[in-house]
Parts: C-alpha cells; sequence; structure tokens
C-alpha cells in the first residue's frame, strides 16, 4: 500500500476508516481532496465496487478536479481486478439529481427529456403565473416572489406545505404564484434549478424501492463542503444514505460564507448526533501557507463560539510577517496595493499567483483603475465595475439624456424600472409610428421624455455626482432595487461608489463632466477586454476566491463596518460569518500576505472617517511587520479632513 506513504497520520486514519460514519473535519489547506481521493483508492483496492462508490461537491470546477485526480491514482496502480469496472460517481448535488430524475421522471408525472430552466426562463413562467393569478405585477415584483419561492424550496418546502403554513398577505401572494408557476412548468414538463433538488427528495423519500435502489448502488457515499449544505442538501443525503449508515462528509464550519444562500453550517455540527457511531478525523497540518500566516487565523477563528476547535499548523516554516499598511483614502490604498504587485512581479513573482481581495464588489473600482495606471495586467473574477448592469443602466440615462438620437441606451433604460412600455412600443417608436400608439402608451413616453429633459438640466446645472443620485431617485431604480434584498442593496452600492467616482471630475463643467466619464468608462471596458486574455493578478470578492490560493494575497479594506460588513439597510449582520469571511481570506495565501485599510472612504459621495477592523486587534503583533497601530484612536485632524 505505498499510496498511503505520501500521507499524514490524520489523512491515513481518514484513509483507512472503511465501514460507518465518517466527519473529516479538514482545515484550510490540509489537503482533503487527496484525502478523500485515496480514500476512495483505498476502498477499491480493498474490495469494493468503484461503481457502488458516491463523491459529491458543490461546483463543477471541484467535481472535475476530485475526478480527474482519482483517474490518476487509478491509473498509477497496477492493473487488477477493478480496472474496466465503473468508474466511481463524482458530480456535483445538481447533476446527481438531474442523473436520477432523467431515470424516474415518469414517476413524478414528467418524460426523461424535461427542460431545465434557468433563471430568465423561470423568471418569465413566474409572471405568466402571476398574470394567471390576476396579480398585479407593478405591486409584486416577481424577482421577489420567485426568490421567495426558491429560499422555500432550499428548505425543503414544497408550494403545498408552503400554502399550509401562509403567515401574511405576502406569503399569501407567494403561495398563489407558487401553484400557478407549478402547473404551467409541469404542463411544459420543465423544472427549475431548485426543482432538481427538492424534486429528488420527493422521489427518495416516497418511493421506497426506488430508494432502496440507489442506497444499494451508492453504498459508500462522500460528501465535500458538507458545511455548505441546504435543507433540502441534507435530506437528500440522508435518503441516499443506506441501512450500513457508510457515509464520509468532509468540512469545515471555519469556512461556512454562505447562509445568504440558504447553506447551514450546524448540519456539519451535529453529524455526530445523526450518526451516534460516527468517527472523527481533524485534518489540521496546513500545506499550503506559512506559519505566520496559520497563526494569525487560528487567532482569529477562535473566538467564534459555534465551531469545533481546532488549530492550523504547518512544515513549511514561519514565513514573512504580514504586512499591515493604514492609507490614507481608498485611492492611495488601491495605488499603494498596484505599486507593490508591480514591484513583486519586477522581482520575479509571477502576476497570476497574486491576489487582491476584498468584502464588498463596489471596492473593484479604484482598484481596476491603480492597476490600469500602474500598467500590471490584472483580471477581475466576477462582473467588472463599468460592465454591472446597474452602472450601464445609470450611464445610459446620462448618455440618452444628452443625445436624443441615440436609441440605443433610450432603448436600455425606457423600462427599467418597469414602466409599462414594452418591445411592440418599442418597435414602433424606432420605426417612427409613434403617432398610432395608444393615448396611454403615448403618455407614458412623454413622462420619459421629461424625465430625460430634466436629467439634462441637472447635468448642465449641478454636479455629475448630483446628477447620479437624482436620476437614482426620480427614476425609481433606488426604490426598485431596495425591494430586492441582497442582490438589489449590493447594486445600490455600487450606484453609490459611481457617485465617489463622479468626484473625480468635479473640476469640469456641465456636460463635460459627464462626457468624461462615459468615455472612461469605454475605454476602461476596452482594456479589460484586453486584460481577460492575459494572466494577471486576480482581482475578486472573498466569496468568490472561496477554495483557490495564491503565493500572494492582499486584503483591502479592512475597516469597521465594511469588513466586517454593516451591511446595507440589514437589520443584523452574522458577526461569526463575517469572521469566517476573513479567515477564509487570510488562509488564501501561501507565503504572503498584506492587509490594509483607508483612515477614509468616500461612500455615496461623503468621506467617513474610519477605524480598523475589529480582526485586526486579534492578530499578535509579533506577526506583523507595521508602522501603525491599528487600536490606536483616530487622529482628530482627520475628522475635519
Amino acid at each position: 500500500m505505498e499510496y498511503l506513504n505520501e500521507l499524514n497520520d490524520a489523512q491515513k486514519e481518514a484513509v483507512l476508516h472503511q465501514d460507518g460514519p465518517l466527519l473529516i473535519v479538514a482545515g484550510a489547506g490540509a489537503g482533503k481532496t487527496k484525502t478523500v481521493t485515496h480514500r476512495i483508492l483505498h476502498l477499491i483496492k480493498s474490495g469494493v465496487t468503484p461503481g457502488n462508490i458516491l463523491a459529491v461537491t458543490f461546483t463543477n470546477k471541484a467535481a472535475k478536479e476530485m475526478s480527474e485526480r482519482l483517474q490518476k491514482l487509478l491509473n498509477t496502480e497496477p492493473r487488477s481486478a477493478y480496472a474496466g469496472e465503473a468508474q466511481p460517481f463524482t458530480s456535483t448535488f445538481h447533476s446527481l439529481a438531474v442523473h436520477i430524475l432523467r431515470q424516474h421522471a415518469h414517476t413524478l408525472g414528467f418524460t426523461r427529456f424535461f427542460t431545465i430552466l434557468d433563471r430568465e426562463g423561470s423568471l418569465s413562467k413566474i409572471k405568466q403565473a402571476m398574470d394567471k393569478a390576476g396579480i398585479d405585477r407593478k405591486q409584486f415584483e416577481p424577482k421577489k416572489i420567485l426568490s421567495s419561492i426558491s429560499a422555500a424550496k432550499s428548505k425543503g418546502q414544497s408550494g403545498q406545505s408552503y400554502r399550509l403554513n401562509v403567515s401574511g398577505y405576502w406569503q399569501e401572494v407567494v403561495g398563489e404564484v407558487w401553484e400557478n408557476y407549478a402547473r404551467i412548468l409541469r404542463a411544459e414538463n420543465s423544472m427549475d434549478f431548485d426543482d432538481l433538488l427538492l424534486l429528488t427528495v420527493l422521489l427518495l423519500s416516497e418511493h421506497d424501492q426506488i430508494r432502496a435502489m440507489y442506497q444499494d448502488r451508492f453504498r459508500y457515499l462522500h460528501i465535500d463542503e458538507y458545511q455548505d449544505t441546504n435543507q433540502v442538501q441534507y435530506e437528500m443525503t440522508r435518503l441516499l444514505c443506506g441501512p450500513a449508515d457508510n457515509i464520509c462528509v468532509v468540512g469545515d464550519v471555519d469556512q461556512s460564507i454562505y447562509s445568504w444562500r440558504g447553506a447551514d453550517y450546524t448540519n456539519l455540527l451535529r453529524f455526530e448526533e445523526d450518526h451516534p457511531k460516527a468517527k472523527v478525523v481533524l485534518l489540521e497540518q496546513n500545506y499550503r501557507s506559512t506559519q505566520n500566516i496559520l497563526t494569525a487565523a487560528n487567532a482569529v477563528i477562535e473566538k467564534n463560539v459555534n465551531r469545533r476547535d481546532k488549530k492550523l499548523f504547518t512544515q513549511n516554516g514561519a514565513g514573512d510577517k504580514i504586512r499591515l499598511d493604514s492609507f490614507l483614502d481608498e485611492g492611495t490604498e488601491s495605488r499603494a496595493i498596484a505599486d507593490r504587485a508591480k514591484q513583486l512581479v519586477q522581482n520575479g513573482q509571477k502576476a497570476e499567483e497574486m491576489a487582491v481581495l476584498y468584502r464588498a464588489n463596489f471596492q473593484s473600482r479604484a482598484l481596476e483603475e491603480a492597476f490600469l495606471k500602474a500598467g500590471v495586467s490584472y483580471q477581475v473574477l466576477g462582473v467588472r465595475f463599468f460592465e454591472r448592469k446597474e452602472i450601464k443602466d445609470i450611464l445610459a440615462y446620462m448618455q440618452a439624456a444628452l443625445n436624443d438620437t441615440d436609441f440605443d441606451s433610450l432603448k436600455r433604460i425606457i423600462n427599467v424600472p418597469k414602466r409599462g412600455i414594452g418591445k411592440a412600443t418599442l418597435t414602433k417608436m424606432a420605426a417612427g409610428a409613434e403617432g398610432d400608439l395608444p393615448r396611454a402608451t403615448k403618455e407614458k413616453i412623454e413622462a420619459f421624455r421629461r424625465l430625460l429633459e430634466r436629467i439634462r438640466t441637472k447635468i448642465e446645472t449641478e454636479t455629475m455626482a448630483a446628477t447620479v443620485k437624482f436620476i437614482l431617485a426620480e427614476s425609481g431604480l433606488e426604490k426598485e432595487l431596495l425591494g430586492e434584498g441582497e442582490e438589489g442593496l449590493e447594486r445600490l452600492e455600487n450606484i453609490k461608489e459611481l457617485v465617489t467616482l463622479s468626484q473625480k471630475y468635479a473640476h469640469l463643467e456641465g456636460a463635460e463632466a459627464v462626457l468624461a466619464l462615459l468615455t472612461e468608462a469605454a475605454l476602461v471596458s476596452d482594456q479589460d477586454t484586453l486584460n481577460e486574455k492575459q494572466n494577471g493578478v486576480k482581482l475578486m470578492t472573498v466569496h468568490a476566491a472561496k477554495g483557490l490560493e495564491f503565493d500572494v494575497v492582499f486584503v483591502a479594506g479592512l475597516e469597521q463596518g465594511l469588513f466586517p460588513h454593516q451591511g446595507f439597510g440589514e437589520k443584523d449582520r452574522d458577526e461569526e460569518e463575517e469572521r469566517r469571511l476573513f479567515y477564509v481570506a487570510v488562509t488564501r495565501a501561501r507565503t504572503k500576505l498584506f492587509l490594509s485599510y483607508a483612515q477614509l472612504r468616500t461612500i455615496f459621495g461623503s468621506q467617513q472617517v474610519n477605524t480598523p477592523s475589529e480582526f485586526l486587534m486579534d492578530i499578535p503583533d509579533e506577526l506583523l511587520d507595521s508602522d501603525v497601530d491599528p487600536a490606536a484612536p483616530t487622529y482628530e485632524y482627520l475628522l475635519d479632513f
């Protein structure tokens, strides 16, 4: 069993545990994928048929990586009885659900050729369902109804069970729409993304023979990132687990950062209650980072209460100290990060092995600008600032106000937010046939043109910051976004960052300022398109960085209220999840970690005096290379800056 020689003692203990439940608490960078793939190899070499092994993870990327690593392991072993047999089934939860549903769709009243709707398709069906129920789409936002249905499905609720427990008029509306929505999908042989899991649970729970068949087929279950499972994924796992209870789950509560998606880390914490005979193995040896980085991570995360205690350690050596810097404002911070990245590249560091992490998407704007000016190639994971829909919408309002022949800009925002001006109307407008439109439609168009005229007056007489605020309020966008939950609030933050950016052109008068901004937006987009073809420093949110690692990591914007994030309109924030987010950010770094904060940050056009993040105070002083004391009070002169 030479394949065991490359494992540490804890990994080996997990690999050699064959029958019965197993909980692997795998710290960041502790080699969990290696452990799971070697465990599967060991099961096969011990006589388990490969086709009886199931490995489930959350992303296609992770599933593909596990499959490839497993295939490589199997191919390097001498050919034996298992060669040529069915391979272990590796997939995501949704892929597994589709696999099961294709085989048994008729049992649920579908055919195996059912259509899987994307969000746009689902939203279209929701609108149909609302129309069928006579529910006004202006009074009740279809996206909000779809989000409510999706959230309920992630908790394992069906439309019928939801309607039995409604409390309040909103839930009554959602329940009625849901009933019509389900009828439409069934009539059209379609399922939405949430149905894939929910209907699989329904199939397995209500049909004993089918459940027994899959329990017999998948005799050894492996569930990765178990802390990220929601209620319906938890139930699906429970139903697949047969009487032998041969289930291995891998996870780390300290890396649970998706509660807003419905993830429930308590699924991991209560695994031993669900499986009393479970063996628990802690993987604490980290193969990624230096000890200084891990000691800092340990010091921060140990303050959380809802977790299993563990301390990451490594044999990689102490490494460099963690650099902590304080900057006057976000512009200075961004330029310093870009300059340091440039210097590291000049000294031989690969740009693609560096990342800048931040808590909120709007922070990317200042960073992108700094990297462009420094001439350092970069990539933004996620949507670039000027390509975000809400930013394009605001720019289109200004463009349409300035140029009344720009029909594309007008077409983009004439119904954003909804004004009851549809495609047929736009077709007639484009053909110059507005005279043929009904009177009510003409009045809507005239009201919109009056809005554009008022925007033009603002552009010509006031600052661009005032113009953006005016568009946000008078167009109805602000009201709409405030009603779209977490997603809407983040989009609103991005628009407020545009207000901050607009102050850059305060020295220009009237339309010149707007034209300068529109020009910059167009040029930056072109530059970004070129950067997509190059390797460069990665700019991304901490959420997007989950599962990734880099030689060098910068964590920017470590200010109280931003990271930890106070939220925007939130009543409360999950303090432990914010701490877990910081833990994830820190543990992405292999060798160098740079932390920074701005004493002043401009948000929605107003400068705010910041205090350093509380997380910085948790890092022992001896680990830091810094000229600043995060615990020191903010200098008084900043208050009048």
